[in-house]
């Protein structure tokens, strides 16, 4: 299923049981879930009730994939469609892009992860963000970057590459190796006059590098913003942006 499904486009995170589903389906906010009925400890049915039991998840929509033929149990449970195995391929692709949001039907707000030492460049993304409606998370250093994305994850990381304990550098090559972490989109911000070796390390992850002490903090809103939608355009491959420090405004 992995495979087909992302040559088809999809982003696709695996649960071997009904625990780690519900686990992973609160954590990542999918926008659609295939159930398997028949899963150790806990059985396909608990999980879709669960499911449909918890407001925060109730909506997403779960299609049912299982050996057992019992549609109306299924349907009377909540599920969105039902397919027995052997799985029709074809058929599954074509249920899943209806649930597939476009570009449009995303917010350009969610929640962020600011990772940046510097106490005012930190205050002034924040209160960007949040004048534009974004929830955010904060983080001194990259070590307490990492620790939050295991908390929750965000829909864009703000990123620093000068940081103590734990660099941007160290933060992106995390990023870089974890199957759900790296469809993160990452804007990063920065004061480095990236070198040659420098760019070599971000590994071609960056689109754009703008100059210093050039952007607004409106302005630097826009760039923030125009993220998520490149991201949802190419889904599947994260997408990162340097960014200078803002100038700061009047008032910041």
């Amino acid at each position: 299923m992995v495979r087909h499904l992302s040559k088809e486009g999809f982003h696709v995170v695996t649960a071997a049981n009904g625990q780690e589903g519900l686990h992973l389906a609160r954590k990542l906010q999918p926008d659609v879930i295939t159930l398997d009925v028949m899963m150790p400890q806990v059985s396909g049915w608990i999980v879709l009730n669960e499911l449909k039991a918890d407001p925060t998840l109730a909506k997403i929509p779960v299609i049912l994939l299982t050996i057992v033929e019992d549609p109306n149990q299924g349907f009377a449970l909540g599920a969105a469609d039902y397919l027995t195995k052997p799985i029709d391929y074809n058929r599954l692709v074509t249920i899943l892009q209806k649930y597939q949001p476009s570009a449009g039907d995303r917010a350009t707000t969610g929640h962020a992860l600011i990772a940046e030492d510097d106490t005012t460049t930190r205050l002034i993304l924040q209160r960007s963000l949040q004048k534009a409606g974004w929830t955010v998370s904060e983080a001194a250093n990259g070590r307490i970057a990492l620790e939050l994305l295991d908390q929750r994850i965000p829909d864009l990381i703000l990123l620093d590459l000068m940081m103590p304990e734990v660099d941007g550098f160290a933060v992106l090559e995390h990023l870089r190796h974890h199957p759900v972490y790296r469809q993160i989109p990452v804007v990063v911000v920065t004061a480095m006059e990236l070198t040659a070796t420098d760019q070599e390390r971000l590994d071609g992850s960056v689109l754009q590098i703008l100059q210093k002490g050039v952007y607004s903090r409106d302005e630097l809103l826009e760039e923030i913003q125009a993220v998520v939608p490149r991201r949802i355009q190419a889904f599947g491959s994260r997408q990162a942006q340097a960014i200078a420090p803002l100038e700061e405004p009047e008032n910041a």
